[in-house]
């Protein structure tokens, strides 16, 4: 059986309401809230915060492939699924591959997934998806987007549940696009959008897909419609015969906003975290065509459901400001710092740090036991020399032993906490302390790590890790 092994989500600390985005416009105010990535954090470290959640109690040792999904990666030219899959601490041996340029990529990179599983040209597959769009202010389109991350890990054992039938239908439209080199979503008139574009395609392709798959809408108890809004999706699950409310609701858009092409896998991450054994579930993405895929749930979707992981995401959070979403996003101009300019950073040193860097890894001696970081030579114990073993911090938790607020230094969220972190088993490390409040950080607080965005210079983006209390 070829079938979905585990799932992942995140979605960033931070949210807006939408109604406190009106006021500041004087304009028309709307409900709900839309999640916020963090001023550290991009497509990339939110793809890694999902995979790792995907992953966890799992042999990573087991991907072979692992498949990207995104609008929005920081580099045109650059392998962003290269950074997370080294971030990850993945097999040199992994295919890592991105596909972008529709927000129908990650159905696109769930079946080229199935082909090759089907194929035996490997047995797990990794997809992440990710993405933190932008659109142009004071529009109801600002309103609408939401930044997250979710992953699926696929393969042809031990599966949670199958992917028994997919279809797919491409359609060349000018809809919703973003011409290459800039910053804002495009949108076309839209009732154009909805009636010629989803309202038209949808509709054709699942009809389509339902007569191939030799079902009917009845079948389902859920049915995931992806839509830039969701309002689009009403009209067309009911001609399609699907009951709006119970099978077809969009739980998501209320409380994130829409994620881009992390959507319709985030709102499949959360149907699978509270679906029965037997449960059918249809899978519709759509952007520039139509994917289908009917999911069948099988017995081990009990130990997958444990995690809860679309739960706690949803439940821990605090409320940031319109003005600081505009400054995050660098969609505003503000006076900069009175600071030297930062130095280029070094791709020699990037390269040589990937282990201790990217991916976190310290050293433990074979001798003693005694853990460190970064990886040393010589046991700061036993000085026994050259033996040792990578040790990762990464999945490791810590509590803050000391720590101090910053008001001076440079940040787009001051002040900057700077901790050191006494991890569980041992080692120590002085990191930054994000996604927090300032009046809650004490001595003892317990924290764990989440893979950053720290600086970018001409061009060059730099990632490391911080802490963060345990969500």
């Amino acid at each position: 059986m070829v079938g979905i092994k585990s799932f992942g989500v995140y979605l960033p600390y931070y949210r807006l309401n939408r109604a406190d985005v009106g006021k500041f416009w004087s304009s028309y105010q709307t409900s709900g809230e839309r999640t916020v990535a963090n001023f550290d954090e991009d497509t990339l470290t939110m793809a890694v915060e999902a995979c790792r959640d995907c992953l966890g109690g799992l042999d990573k040792d087991c991907v072979e492939r692992f498949y990207l999904a995104s609008t929005t990666f920081p580099y045109s030219e650059k392998q962003s699924s290269a950074l997370v899959a080294t971030a990850l601490d993945l097999p040199k041996q992994v295919l890592t591959t991105d596909i972008s340029g529709s927000l129908r990529s990650t159905s696109n990179a769930i079946m080229l997934a199935l082909d090759s599983i089907r194929g035996k040209s490997a047995r797990n597959v990794l997809i992440g998806a990710s993405d933190m769009r932008l659109s142009l202010p004071n529009g109801s389109r600002e309103l609408e987007f939401g930044d997250g991350a979710a992953a699926l890990l696929l393969g042809d054992s031990d599966v949670i549940a199958t992917i028994d039938h997919v279809f797919s239908m491409n359609e060349e439209i000018y809809d919703i696009y973003r011409p290459s080199g800039e910053k804002f979503v495009r949108f076309w008139e839209d009732r154009f959008v909805r009636e010629m574009g989803y309202g038209k395609i949808v509709p054709s392709a699942v009809m389509e897909a339902l007569k191939a798959f030799s079902l009917n809408p009845k079948d389902f108890s859920r049915a995931l419609f992806y839509a830039s809004n969701p309002g689009y999706t009403n009209g067309v699950v009911q001609k399609l015969g699907f009951d709006p409310k119970i099978q077809a609701a969009d739980s998501l858009w209320g409380l994130t906003g829409n994620m881009g092409s992390a959507h319709g896998l985030a709102l499949l991450a959360q149907a699978l975290e509270s679906a029965k054994v037997g449960d059918k579930i249809l899978w519709v993405s759509y952007g520039d065509g139509c994917d289908v895929l009917a999911v069948s749930v099988k017995k081990g979707i009990e130990q997958a459901q444990q995690k809860q992981s679309f739960k706690r995401n949803l439940d821990v959070k605090a409320f940031t400001t319109y003005q600081k979403y505009l400054r995050w996003r660098d969609i505003i101009q503000t006076d900069p710092p009175k600071r030297p300019r930062m130095e280029q950073p070094s791709a020699v040193a990037l390269y040589r740090d990937q282990k201790s860097g990217l991916a976190l890894n310290g050293s433990k001696c074979k001798k003693c036991g005694t853990v460190q970081y970064p990886a040393q030579r010589i046991c700061m114990e036993c000085e026994s020399k050259d033996n040792f073993e990578y040790y990762s911090f990464a999945d490791k938790q810590g509590k803050i032993v000391t720590f101090s607020h910053d008001n001076l230094a440079v940040s787009a969220d001051p002040p900057t906490t700077l901790a050191a972190v006494d991890f569980d088993g041992g080692g120590r490390i002085m990191l930054d302390v994000t996604d927090r409040d300032p009046d809650q950080i004490k001595v003892g607080t317990p924290v764990e790590m989440t893979f950053r965005r720290f600086r970018e210079v001409e061009g060059i983006r730099v990632y490391w890790w911080k802490s963060r209390p345990i969500r």
